[in-house]
């Protein structure tokens, strides 16, 4: 399903000047809340904001770094590790965030300074949440493809969204995953590239294997590269090693 939405019909509140040319460097949550009680992280602090850095502006007179923050209505939470900053081709820098509602559950979104550029669906049910793998050319044909572990404690399968024309469509979905147990306070795992193109490291949906998955445009192929070892393992195989 396609998604494209404004930060008007979100109800985000930007706290910021016109826009400029600039890039997105760096961002982070703000703005700690209660509000949604999930506590799927470890404890019960979610964030309310999402605080972009960004690069001098070129064409400016005033040289230097620029904050921009930008708000969440009160039924929503970013309910995650840490924004993600990554290059999508087309409109440069983007940062992929995990955005909570508090009646319809977690969903996937790409924020520019703005607000949501493009988003996956609500999974749609209050406490269910969905854990980023990571965002690359996982095909190698140019287009940038998000993958995140839909409800990593239930559902426990691997979905991939491709991000063109500042949307993003399902191209392909892996059950049998996981990628974070409950109360834990990080998510594992992530993309490495070690020579055959990249991969997407995960657990078995028990968690006694680590796998690496490759996409090839069209369907998910799954490797299986030797017991689960906790961080440490994840840690090593995302070097390569």
């Amino acid at each position: 399903m396609r998604a494209l939405v404004s930060a008007l019909a979100c109800g985000l509140a930007i706290v910021t000047a016109p826009a400029r040319a600039e890039t997105i460097i760096a961002a982070e949550y703000a703005e700690p809340t209660e509000r949604y009680d999930h506590g799927v992280l470890g404890d019960a602090i979610e964030w309310g904001a999402l605080r972009l850095t960004l690069s001098p502006c070129a064409d400016c007179t005033e040289q230097a770094e620029r904050v921009v923050t930008l708000r969440l209505p009160e039924h929503r939470v970013f309910e995650d590790v840490a924004p993600r900053v990554v290059d999508v081709g087309e409109h440069g820098p983007l940062v992929m965030v995990v955005e909570s509602d508090l009646s319809k559950g977690a969903r996937l979104a790409l924020y520019d300074t703005t607000g949501p550029v493009a988003v996956t669906p609500f999974i749609g049910q209050r406490n269910r949440w969905l854990a980023p793998v990571g965002a690359a050319d996982l095909a190698g044909d140019g287009k940038v493809e998000l993958a995140y572990v839909d409800r990593p404690h239930l559902a426990k399968t691997l979905r991939i969204w491709r991000y063109e024309e500042g949307s993003l469509q399902e191209v392909a979905s892996f059950p049998g995953v996981t990628n974070h147990r409950i109360g834990e306070p990080d998510i594992a795992g992530g993309i490495r590239t070690c020579g055959a193109g990249p991969e997407m490291i995960v657990a078995s949906a028990d968690f006694s294997r680590m796998l690496a998955l490759q996409f090839d445009g069209e369907t998910v192929t799954a490797r299986d590269i030797g017991p689960h070892e906790g961080r440490a393992g994840f840690a090593a195989a995302l070097e390569c090693s």
